[in-house]
């Protein structure tokens, strides 16, 4: 018996408390490191004979980040910089790999933050993947266009990419044909809930933390 209840109180301190701390953890990891990014390497080009680093409180390289990447959509928006990169992107389209690896990343980028531009990317569905039979979360970002439309004439397919579990940033993209996608009324931080659990999270379904805790009962 005292077994059975150390180990109910344990799954439900570990269930409450290990994703409090591994959020926090999570975001101290992204503050260090943008406080590395960019503030130590500005601060070592105006001090070059500095012997130790200058130690930083922390968030300050963080914020010094924000406000150089916020200066720049400012510069880019409102002065000649828009012609700065236009520039750089008539001299990566000359680099065969460079130009390919640049307009892609650029595109994504375009995709997820800009937003407003459309709004399948923000559609989950399911699709049959990997085989017929069998359901797979996935997240559309817009029809088929130029070749790869062109490619299946009189089908309208569309861009679909499936996440892998339990890291959602890998996953595959495939071309599926819109008849053969199942809506499903799934928001993306829910459907990232499941991916990411492995469907041990599920919305609409009572919270698993409070299944988790242990009854209040009195041992036998």
């Amino acid at each position: 018996m005292l077994w059975s209840a150390t180990r109910r109180y344990f799954v439900a301190g570990l269930v409450a408390f290990a994703p409090i701390g591994i959020t926090f953890w999570a975001i101290a990891w992204i503050i260090e490191r943008l406080d590395n990014l960019l503030l130590p390497g500005v601060i070592s080009w105006f001090f070059p004979g500095a012997e130790h680093p200058i130690d930083l409180p922390p968030l300050v390289g963080a914020l010094f980040t924000f406000l150089v990447i916020l200066l720049s959509g400012v510069f880019v928006r409102h002065f000649f910089g828009g012609e700065l990169v236009r520039g750089w992107e008539r001299l990566l389209a000359r680099v065969p790999v460079a130009r390919s690896i640049y307009h892609g990343i650029k595109q994504l980028f375009e995709s997820i933050v800009a937003g407003g531009r459309t709004s399948s990317f923000n559609t989950v569905v399911l699709v049959e993947y990997p085989r017929k039979g069998l359901w797979a979360l996935a997240f559309t970002t817009g029809d088929s266009r130029g070749a790869m439309g062109k490619a299946f004439p009189g089908e309208q397919m569309v861009n679909c990419f499936v996440p892998t579990t339990p890291n959602p940033t890998s996953g595959f993209y495939l071309l599926i044909p819109k008849q053969e996608i199942r809506e499903i009324d799934l928001t993306v931080e829910d459907a990232f809930k499941v991916i990411m659990s492995a469907g041990l999270v599920t919305p609409g379904v009572t919270d698993g933390v409070t299944a988790a805790v242990p009854a209040t009962t009195t041992d036998a």
